[in-house]
């Protein structure tokens, strides 16, 4: 069909890519360490802890121009109530300290490795994108979070899911670290 009887512009974004089954393609794998310069690392979980070889990556990627590193962990708000936000639905004391208690020792694992670290511990429905924004603000080069195994469409639906999501969203290479299960 030629451009001038075209209904609607074509679906693009600003690079220029197609963005029709951009949900059904998977993200590109992430560049190898050391290939490009890194000066602010992520270490993100949606309330997983975050296990040593997360970690360990994180130092990796951080090492070479001794990057500062950012720890950020969500908490779960469960939802809303008919539309409206109910305080029950939001994540317990025991929840927020759990959350914290994973950012601590997160933060004093990367201070041991001698880096520059801090942590912040958010409530939110929506992990990755929370996880995204904070990235930004923050000015990341790389995001580094643990996983289980990539579950394809139907995993989408779940909490776990998050890592994928991100990875699928995110601007800046993002790298996933599965668990042991």
């Amino acid at each position: 069909m030629p451009p001038s009887l075209r209904r609607f512009p074509p679906a693009t974004d600003a690079e220029g890519f197609d963005r029709l089954g951009a949900m059904f393609r998977k993200a590109s794998p992430p560049p190898a360490p050391g290939t490009f310069p890194v000066e602010r690392v992520v270490v993100a979980s949606e309330g997983r802890d975050i296990a040593w070889p997360v970690l360990q990556q994180a130092f990796e990627l951080a090492r070479p121009a001794k990057a500062s590193v950012l720890v950020v962990v969500i908490a779960r708000v469960w939802g809303t109530s008919l539309g409206f936000p109910n305080p029950g639905l939001n994540p317990s004391k025991e929840e927020w300290d759990e959350r914290r208690l994973i950012a601590r020792r997160a933060v004093a694992a990367v201070e041991k490795a001698g880096f520059d670290a801090s942590a912040q511990v958010y409530g939110t429905r929506r992990a990755a994108k929370r996880i995204l924004t904070e990235s930004r603000r923050f000015g990341a080069d790389v995001i580094v979070m643990g996983c289980d195994r990539d579950r394809g469409m139907l995993g989408d639906f779940m909490w776990s899911h998050e890592p994928y999501r991100v990875r699928r969203r995110a601007k800046v290479p993002v790298y996933l670290i599965p668990s042991d299960e």
